[in-house]
């Protein structure tokens, strides 16, 4: 069963904006093409959405990086 990018905020809530709905359903259809494994495609997609959430809010908020060092500053 594809997915579709109005599936996204059921299975995340940190899809919330079109974009990230759109990516949630792409990476979730294209695992479940090559695996055919549902649950893993859902945490694949919902792991895409959390890092490119992380990375645009690290893009808005610069020097907010915690790294091993501690702050990026």
């Amino acid at each position: 069963m594809p997915w579709l990018p109005e599936d996204a905020p059921r299975h995340t809530h940190k899809a919330d904006t079109l974009h990230l709905c759109r990516l949630w359903a792409e990476v979730a259809n294209s695992v479940l093409a090559e695996t055919g494994d549902e649950g893993r495609a859902v945490r694949s997609a919902n792991a895409a959405v959390a890092k490119e959430r992380r990375r645009s809010t690290n893009e808005v908020m610069p020097g907010r990086n915690i790294g091993k060092e501690g702050f990026d500053r």
